[in-house]
């Protein structure tokens, strides 16, 4: 067994020591990247399996490897002298894709495996998984006006089929890795994060893309209606890109929090309805909505107690839904133009 005292003894990384991050031609990865950029690091690994063009943000001045982290060998590559390792590489998407391919989503259980030993063996200093709140136990979720979801409500054990299993079972993996060899391992809970650079078309976007979408296709089209799935009476807590990057980067520098999940989310309770109704106000537009009872729409109500990251942390996500969907809105309004004109964009 290691000897804890003796792992880690290093805190933050320096602005010249290597930052990897796996995911990162996705959607949180890539602002990810763009953030410690911004922050003056100037050794940052980015790691995604999708070709480089697929990638939602390329940022300059960071080494971009194209590699799939379910493959042992490549993540062993992937940590080769890395200070600090940010895990947020998973096959994952909008509930759409949750509820319809689980095996994919069971199957980013290799991904963490193997970059959590890869990542020890590498005598990486801190480790970060980007679990989820489909971790919780569903049975707390079956009433839009739920209460909010602590960090104890995972157990008893009843997460979501497939992508919520995965995510408990990777939790484990980062909580004995700390416990039984000694290395610092961080790990954030997230509540349906968005903004620009995500996804916003093509199968695996969230509400709120989905929805930002959707408005803009009727007025583009002329078809004034709004397609909306379930009954429009699901609840969800919808948090920011960029407190989510600020947390990430909080959460992984307290000591406070080494193998202890954590809620990174906006406690803003909002239901579908209200979220579309948000969005046409954005819009100036009033559109004839359709509902599809027998569409993917997950729990009835879902949201973050924020209790335990205003205890240690002293911050929580504090944009506004209002604000960060005015700004998701313009960003892939500028996206769909593009589209129209038969210009490449990442979707």
């Amino acid at each position: 067994m290691a000897n804890k005292s003796s792992i880690g003894k290093d805190s933050a990384a320096g602005k010249s020591d290597l930052l990897v991050i796996t995911g990162a031609g996705g959607f949180i990865g890539g602002n990810l990247a763009a953030y410690f950029r911004k922050k003056g690091f100037s050794r940052i690994r980015a790691v995604d399996k999708k070709p480089l063009y697929e990638w939602y943000r390329r940022v300059p001045g960071v080494e971009s490897l194209c590699l799939d982290c379910s493959v042992e060998e490549n993540c062993r590559r992937v940590c080769e002298g890395a200070a600090e390792v940010y895990n947020l590489a998973a096959d994952m998407g909008g509930m759409g894709f949750i509820e319809r391919f689980r095996v994919e989503c069971l199957r980013s259980i290799l991904i963490n495996t193997h970059m959590v030993e890869a990542a020890y063996r590498a005598g990486v200093r801190r480790y970060f998984f980007s679990s989820s709140a489909c971790a919780y136990n569903i049975l707390l979720q079956q009433d839009p006006q739920v209460r909010a979801l602590k960090e104890a409500d995972a157990y008893p054990a009843m997460a979501e089929r497939g992508y919520g299993w995965e995510k408990l079972m990777s939790e484990m993996f980062c909580q004995e890795y700390w416990h039984e060899r000694g290395m610092k391992t961080f790990i954030a809970r997230f509540h349906n994060v968005y903004g620009p650079y995500g996804t916003w078309a093509g199968g695996r976007e969230k509400a709120p893309a989905a929805l930002c979408r959707k408005v803009i296709e009727a007025l583009d089209t002329g078809r004034m209606t709004l397609d909306i799935w379930g009954d429009g009476t699901q609840t969800r807590s919808f948090c920011y890109i960029a407190d989510v990057v600020q947390g990430i980067d909080r959460i992984m520098h307290c000591e406070e929090l080494i193998a202890t999940p954590i809620n990174l989310g906006s406690s803003e309770l909002v239901s579908i309805n209200t979220l579309a109704d948000k969005i046409e106000k954005i819009a100036r537009v009033k559109l004839e909505r359709h509902y599809d009872p027998t569409a993917p729409r997950g729990v009835a109500g879902r949201n973050s107690d924020n209790t335990f990251i205003r205890k240690v942390l002293k911050w929580e996500p504090g944009t506004s839904l209002d604000k960060g969907l005015a700004e998701t809105y313009r960003w892939i309004k500028t996206q769909y133009a593009a589209r129209k004109k038969g210009l490449r964009v990442v979707e």
